[in-house]
């Protein structure tokens, strides 16, 4: 069954190799939330590194197989997030078939995020990545692992990840926002060497999803 899921990815990743989606998922959390970050990252991403994404990103459901049309799906919210046993199954076999997820943490998410998770990967935890980990190692170097970006509750800002069989599924930047450091100046206010920050830690990891 994972060769088929494996296969189909990998199909489906011919004419879509360098797009990226959005996931809508239920609950009633604002899964639209920050709605200039992707594009925004899209267009750093094409102009810095080298990419050619699309610069129209798509929303696709979590339970739909148009998820498996994307080498790596963005998700953010502030509020309840909740995934049926079909919507883990399918975000499960996207994962698992060669897929990615970067979850940005909003104020609110993370109680949430952390136990539908668990609904994906029952027997996985979420671990923190190290400041070597090649995420933070491509076109852009951040020795000291994820920068901060937002302020939530004056903690120090994380990476977490899910690891399937050795390899990084799921990134989780917590206590830093990233996609508010990627939204329009106007929004909140960041200096431009803070979203400049920001979105170089996003290209990194769309580059380490597209290698990956």
């Amino acid at each position: 069954m994972k060769k088929i899921f494996v296969f189909l990815f990998l199909l489906s990743l011919s004419t879509n190799a360098q797009n990226v989606a959005i996931l809508k998922y239920n609950g009633g959390g604002d899964w639209y939330a920050n709605p200039t970050a992707i594009p925004n990252l899209i267009d750093f991403a094409n102009t810095n590194i080298g990419t050619n994404i699309s610069k129209d990103p798509q929303a696709v459901n979590i339970d739909s197989e148009d998820v498996f049309n994307f080498p790596i799906i963005f998700m953010t919210g502030h509020g309840n997030v909740l995934f049926s046993d079909d919507d883990a199954n399918n975000l499960r076999n996207y994962l698992i078939s060669g897929g990615f997820l970067h979850i940005s943490d909003n104020y609110g998410l993370d109680k949430f995020i952390r136990r539908e998770l668990k609904k994906v990967f029952p027997s996985l935890e979420l671990k923190e990545i190290p400041s070597n980990h090649p995420i933070y190692h491509q076109t852009f170097k951040f020795p000291n692992g994820i920068p901060k970006i937002h302020e939530h509750n004056k903690k120090p800002a994380q990476g977490f990840g899910l690891f399937y069989e050795g390899r990084l599924v799921v990134f989780y930047d917590y206590e830093t926002d990233l996609s508010d450091g990627w939204e329009d100046e106007i929004i909140h206010n960041n200096p431009k060497s803070v979203r400049e920050t920001a979105l170089k830690m996003g290209a990194n990891i769309i580059e380490f999803a597209f290698k990956n």
